[in-house]
This record gives C-alpha cells, structure tokens and sequence, in this order.
C-alpha cells in the first residue's frame, strides 16, 4: 500500500509518498481503506520532530480520517462498514489497522470528507464548551483565533448553548468569518482589543477560550470576577505564569483542556461525534468547504496549512 511518510525531521521535502507494507492486524483490530483524513498541526509538528510519534522510521504521521472497512478480523464490525475517527496514530495511508475502541460508526448522512473535516476539532469544541466550561444561557465568552477551526466550530457551539460570543482574530477577512459563523462581536489582535472587550462587555466575560498561550495574563484581564479562562493551546508562544493571589483575589479560575482526557472510552468518543453529527444533520452546525489535496501531494498540503493562508480545515484523499 501507499502511505505519506518522513525518515527524517525536518521542513515537508522530507515527506516522501512511498509503498509500504500493510498493516498486520491484531486481536481487536479492524482494516479500514481510508477515504478522506484530516490534516492538522500536530502532523507538522510531529514532521519536525516536535511531538511523540510510534513506531520506527518510515515515520506515519496522521490521527484523523474516515473510511471503509476492509477486514473485519472477527470482531462485531462488517466488511463494508462506514467508520471514522479522532485518535488512531498512522493515518496518512491508504489502509490503516483500527483499534475497535477507536472507531466511530459513520451515519449514512456524514460524508467520510465531512468526519475528517470535523472530528478533531469539532470533539475539541465539544469539551471545552460542555466539559471544560459548562456553558450557560446568557454568558458571554470570549474566543481566541475564532476564525481558525476550533475557534469556528466552537464559536458555533456556545452560540447554539445560548451564549453571545466574542471573537479575537488576525485579519479583516478572518473577523468576517468569525462573524458569518455568529459571533455576535469580533476585534483583531492589532487594535486594543482588551480596551474594546471590556468597553463591549464592562463587568468582563464569563469565560475566555485561549489558545494562544502567550495572551494569558490578557486573557484575565477581561474576564469578570468569578470568572474563568480555559487554556488549551499555545499557538503563539508559552504563557506567562499565573500567579494564584491573583485567583484568590479575583475568584477566578484556570482551567487546562486537552481533548485526550475527555476521549477515555468508545462510549465516550460515539456519544460526543455522533452528538456533532447530529447537529451537522439538523444544519444546526455548518461547515466550510475543506481544502482538498490527494494523499500523493503531502507536500503540497503542509505547504499550505504552514503558509497560514488557509481558512477551513484541509483533508488529504487516498
């Protein structure tokens, strides 16, 4: 079989679409032909040498995709199923072995491009706005990168919860974005925006959703007393340290959120993918379009997330 890989870290010329061997199955496993995966940082990272990655090289990079199953390995799945899911390593291949624990059965209503577009970020959205902060009617929050693919399917979310939502972003055409997906409210990072949040909001906000990490002592600063911050990302650099007087002070709360702590069962992962499928059928979530590149144009696909032109989410097809 095919499969994107690198043997080396280093820029996307060390991504080479190669044959491999397929994928020996184990006990509880299933083999699925993949039809779309998802395409995401952590991938660039783990390109670099920047995160963990299994196995030895030719390195396979990958944890988000849908497809049809191939082999069911005598487990209750059948040859012919429609799966999906969030967090199986090796993806970037045209068969990958599936743990059935992992696998997220795919109604006939979700395309394989649609799964593989929203899993990942849309399971992330999911916790942060039911688990991480149990968002309330009424609650203003405030979102940071609310133009990139958390941000929007979270942006979404709260405003389906009953929230109004603030937006942060880097860009006139991304502010229009932001508020094509409802936010009621959205300031670029270039202005004054601390000045412009409190003077829209000025007890400060219910809860910050802050995935820049180096915008968390900001982050405090517009948000209400008894209020709280959600940090779960660090895409422009390490936060400052937090010092805890100023929570008891203040009577705010930090709040870690990493999605691998909510995926902790098949239970889990079925009830909260199949809770955003549901809502993509009812229209109740919309989607943009993804960026498509064939799984033989690696390159090309991490050219272009690591350009930061693209908007949407980019899937890469077998």
């Amino acid at each position: 079989m095919k499969a994107l890989t690198f043997s080396a870290f280093g820029t996307s010329d060390v991504l080479e679409y190669i044959d491999i061997p397929t994928p020996t199955l184990k006990k509880n496993e299933i083999l699925v032909e993949m039809r779309a995966i998802g395409l995401n940082y952590a991938d660039v990272y783990r390109r670099k040498g920047n995160y963990h990655l299994k196995g030895n090289p030719p390195f396979i990079a990958g944890y988000e995709g849908a497809g049809v199953v191939v082999d069911s390995n005598n487990t209750k799945f059948n040859v012919g199923d429609r799966i999906a899911f969030a967090d199986v390593p090796l993806a970037n291949a045209e068969l990958v072995a599936v743990q059935i624990e992992h696998a997220i059965p795919l109604p006939d209503a979700i395309s394989f491009e649609t799964a593989a577009t929203i899993l990942l970020q849309g399971l992330t959205a999911h916790y942060l706005a039911t688990d991480s902060h149990k968002t309330q009617k009424g609650e203003t929050v405030l979102i940071h990168a609310s133009a990139g693919g958390v941000g929007q399917f979270l942006t979404q979310i709260s405003k389906l919860l009953g929230a109004s939502v603030i937006g942060l972003t880097s860009s006139a055409s991304k502010a229009e974005m932001a508020l094509k997906n409802g936010a009621n409210k959205v300031f670029l990072y270039s202005e004054d925006w601390k000045s412009k949040v409190l003077s829209y909001c000025p007890n400060g906000v219910d809860v910050v959703y802050d995935s820049v990490g180096s915008t968390l002592s900001d982050s405090f600063e517009v948000t209400k007393t008894c209020g709280q911050v959600v940090f779960f990302g660090m895409a422009g650099g390490d936060p400052d340290f937090i010092n805890p007087r100023m929570l008891m002070d203040t009577s705010k709360t930090l709040t870690g959120g990493d999605l691998w702590s909510y995926l902790t069962s098949k239970k889990q992962r079925i009830k909260r993918a199949h809770q955003l499928f549901d809502w993509i059928s009812s229209n109740k979530i919309t989607i943009a379009t993804p960026t498509t590149f064939k799984l033989s144009e690696g390159k090309k696909a991490h050219d272009f997330l690591e350009s930061r032109k693209s908007t949407g989410k980019i899937i890469l097809i077998p």
